[in-house]
């Protein structure tokens, strides 16, 4: 098996999402992800980063990491795994409640929906709080 480790720092700004989903895009494709399987990823990244941007340190700004490793089985296909970690508010989004989606969207609270949502779009989604940061690890698997 071939694995590969790159990784991306940026000001967790709203400004630096393109150069993450590009990031993100290109290194899955590398790695022979699918498109489709490419787009789903990048759509539950997207997800999480705007999470972080806008909210683990407001009202100031820090650094949000992109760590991306991928491993690729001629045999099985392959798979990548992103952690975006900060140094902002402890949070951990996988214990919100999921939203009533039986409820319309003028009967239902705001928020909870891009976790619902990146859930569906990916094969493992995990939280870890360590050493201070708040880790988020997003694993996507293709045949």
């Amino acid at each position: 098996m071939e694995e590969t480790e790159k990784e991306l720092a940026v000001d967790a700004t709203l400004d630096n999402l393109v150069a993450v989903l590009g990031f993100v895009e290109s290194e899955a494709e590398k790695a022979g992800c699918p498109k489709k399987e490419t787009k789903q990823l990048a759509v539950a990244i997207e997800e999480l980063y705007v999470n972080v941007a806008s909210y683990a340190y407001m009202p100031a700004t820090g650094i949000c990491i992109v760590k991306l490793q991928t491993g690729v089985e001629s045999d099985t296909g392959g798979w990548i795994r992103i952690l975006l970690k900060d140094h902002g508010k402890k949070f951990n989004p996988l214990l919100q409640e999921p939203p009533d989606i039986s409820l319309s969207a003028d009967d239902r609270p705001v928020g909870g929906l891009g976790i619902l949502m990146v859930k569906e779009l990916v094969d493992r989604l995990e939280y870890m709080y360590e050493n201070g940061e708040n880790i988020l690890s997003v694993e996507k698997h293709w045949q």
